[in-house]
């Protein structure tokens, strides 16, 4: 199953999406404090009842949710930076304001020589949890999308902190959201490709994450409540711009895609920063 999100006035509104149309079920909020009569609705869609072109799409989560950053977990990213592999989920927030679906223009922020690419997995939880052991965190997990967690270096190095540079406007694109029924478990293995302009940049696979997603949830779970619709953002393999000789990044019009097993592709041009 495939759920999206869309913009209906000044609400989102989670539908479903067979092919290229979409049935839409009900405001987010009312969406993820039900989950099991929605998705039970969302299983009965046959075919959409709008084309896809005709709406405007939004990330397909509350407005409440947490973001959650797995950094360094895939072991060759670790290796290629300056901070090693990591003894614990090296864990930091994004803003939920900071979100966007495919195919949306990403601006340079000023100051930034360009955007560094991080093709990602996000997984989207579906239950309340709290000081949940990790097999019943990843059993709560309701789905995945590809994410591309789109980086303004210069201001995440300013400090030990990296929330300035993990927050630019419109930097964490988020495509459609696959049931983990039809995904599987990330730990069977599902590739994930990054290309810039067509060339490929990233090439990781799922099975090389120092933390799975249960281990990290739980983690999380242990100090405040994890609550339906919250994501985590699950790392990225190696192949990052600023590790390169000479750094490369994403500069206006470029166009970066990010290709993930079973979740489709994620499509995002980036512009100049007069268009913020």
């Amino acid at each position: 199953m495939k759920l999206i999100g869309l913009r209906e006035g000044r609400d989102t509104v989670v539908g479903v999406l067979v092919g290229d149309r979409v049935t839409p079920l009900t405001e987010v909020r009312d969406f993820y404090g039900d989950l099991s009569k929605w998705i039970a609705r969302a299983g009965e869609v046959a075919s959409g009842e709008k084309p896809l072109a005709d709406v405007t799409q939004a990330p397909p989560v509350p407005p409440s949710a947490r973001v959650l950053c797995l950094g360094l977990n895939y072991r060759a990213h670790a290796e290629e930076g300056v901070y090693g592999v990591p003894g614990h989920p090296t864990l930091f927030g994004r803003w939920t304001a900071s979100l966007s679906v495919g195919d949306v223009p990403v601006p340079v922020p000023a100051n930034e020589p360009g955007l560094d690419w991080e093709g990602e997995i996000a997984a989207v939880v579906g239950a309340p949890l709290a000081n949940a052991d990790p097999s019943t965190a990843e059993a709560s997990v309701l789905g995945y999308a590809v994410f591309n967690d789109l980086t303004a270096r210069t201001a995440q190095k300013l400090t030990a902190q990296w929330t300035l540079g993990k927050n630019a406007d419109r930097s964490g694109p988020m495509g459609p959201l696959i049931t983990a029924d039809e995904v599987g478990r990330l730990s069977d293995g599902l590739r994930l490709t990054t290309r810039v302009n067509g060339e490929l940049v990233q090439e990781g696979n799922t099975r090389d994450l120092i933390f799975p997603v249960g281990e990290v949830l739980s983690l999380a779970s242990r100090t405040f409540t994890l609550q339906p619709g919250d994501v985590l953002v699950t790392g990225t393999p190696s192949g990052v711009g600023y590790t390169r000789t000479p750094p490369r990044f994403l500069t206006p019009g470029d166009v970066v895609e990010v290709t993930v097993d079973r979740l489709g592709t994620l499509r995002t041009p980036v512009v100049g920063a007069e268009q913020r």
